[in-house]
């Protein structure tokens, strides 16, 4: 079954093709895709806008949606109804715990019970599994006692406190006593506030690459980074991922504001495409990069992270190169009006000329497309 291609990757080519300087056979060839699904894609285009009767994705998925709800309110119903007649027989509000498991022994999904009877999951399988370690519960006493020395006398720090508690005949560390206290925010009133740093935070992943910008067979080392461009309208951001085997941009997103959804947009539009098993994905520190959501997709797809060092331009060079060819034959070449204006430029760029028509020496004067091709028997042999 045929790989989705990702929806911005549709948009995209259906606002090229609307544009009207090309026939669609030449659209669909320019962007690699057959003419009869640029015909589907524009026809749906055409009923998500208004102009032909049909059903809109937004409608399929608010049906959907209308279905899932029904289903879960039929749920939450029959919930209510025997925890009523659970609780009408004398048990103890405390007992609820129990009718979780009465029910999910019938088929109710626990998370559902949890939140019709107000309570999360979490506290459910707490509660079922026993987690709390003696350990957890001696600095729950420990962190009372520290409370109540502080309220006494806000004036001293963690270190007062440890003391203190040694004489109450509590034993504990000054580390330990340190870390539970700047937990709770139980600091002397006397304390200096820290100041706020610019500095780079540091690196979620090692640097698997050190600066070799090569690869056997593609899928295996991902290159990826961020760039900007003015408009009247503002800033645009593109979030490329290139594959070091041939070149070819495997994955973009553009937006107009920099955020770790851009950079997650582009991950997951490559490996919708590529559907690849442990690349390596290297980019710089940036914030994008080393957010949590772009992280999780990572392990979501099987995916290793690498991160070069702060202030290094030569740790991601390749990117770098990448972005300076786009400047230079798009970015660079006029004043942008608005920002749809810039983003078809950089789409009909990349997957027309840079992909497709523009040869490169270290891949034998091949274009990135042409080199895939030719070398994709020699790979699966």
């Amino acid at each position: 079954m045929p790989k989705p291609y990702p929806e911005e990757f549709r948009r995209d080519v259906v606002a090229v093709a609307r544009k009207g300087n090309a026939p669609i056979k030449q659209v669909a060839k320019d962007f690699g895709i057959s003419e009869a699904c640029l015909h589907n894609w524009l026809k749906q285009a055409d009923i998500e806008d208004g102009n032909k009767p049909g059903l809109t994705r937004e409608e399929s998925a608010e049906l959907r949606e209308l279905r899932k709800r029904t289903k879960q309110l039929e749920q939450e119903n029959e919930i209510l109804r025997r925890a009523a007649a659970f609780f009408a027989r004398g048990a103890a509000p405390k007992m609820r715990f129990p009718l979780v498991l009465e029910l999910s022994a019938d088929g109710f999904a626990v998370a559902v019970i949890c939140r019709v009877l107000g309570f999360t999951p979490q506290a459910f399988c707490k509660w079922k599994k026993m987690p709390v370690s003696q350990r957890d519960w001696d600095d729950a006493h420990l962190i009372d006692a520290a409370r109540e020395i502080h309220t006494d006398d806000p004036a001293f720090g963690y270190r007062f406190i440890a003391d203190e508690l040694g004489d109450r005949g509590i034993r504990a560390g000054e580390n330990r006593v340190q870390r539970l206290c700047s937990q709770q925010r139980i600091w002397s009133v006397f304390a200096r506030k820290r100041g706020l740093s610019r500095r780079a935070g540091p690196p979620v992943h090692d640097d698997l690459v050190v600066r070799d910008f090569t690869a056997a067979a593609p899928n295996l080392l991902w290159l990826t980074d961020i760039t900007e461009h003015r408009t009247s309208e503002g800033k645009l951001y593109l979030c490329a991922i290139k594959d070091c085997f041939s070149n070819r941009i495997v994955g973009y997103s553009i937006d107009e504001r920099m955020t770790a959804a851009l950079a997650v947009a582009a991950l997951r539009n490559a490996v919708a495409i590529r559907s690849p098993v442990g690349t390596v994905v290297h980019s710089d520190r940036g914030s994008q990069f080393r957010s949590r959501r772009f992280v999780h997709a990572l392990s979501a797809n099987g995916l290793r992270g690498s991160m070069g060092r702060v202030g290094a331009c030569g740790d991601n060079a390749a990117m770098e190169s990448f972005f300076a060819l786009l400047q230079r034959n798009v970015l660079d070449r006029r004043h942008w009006a608005t920002r749809e204006e810039l983003r078809l430029a950089i789409v009909i760029w990349i997957e027309r000329t840079y992909h497709r028509r523009r040869r490169q020496r270290r891949l034998g004067r091949l274009t990135p497309i042409e080199f895939e091709t030719i070398n994709q028997p020699a790979l699966a042999a």
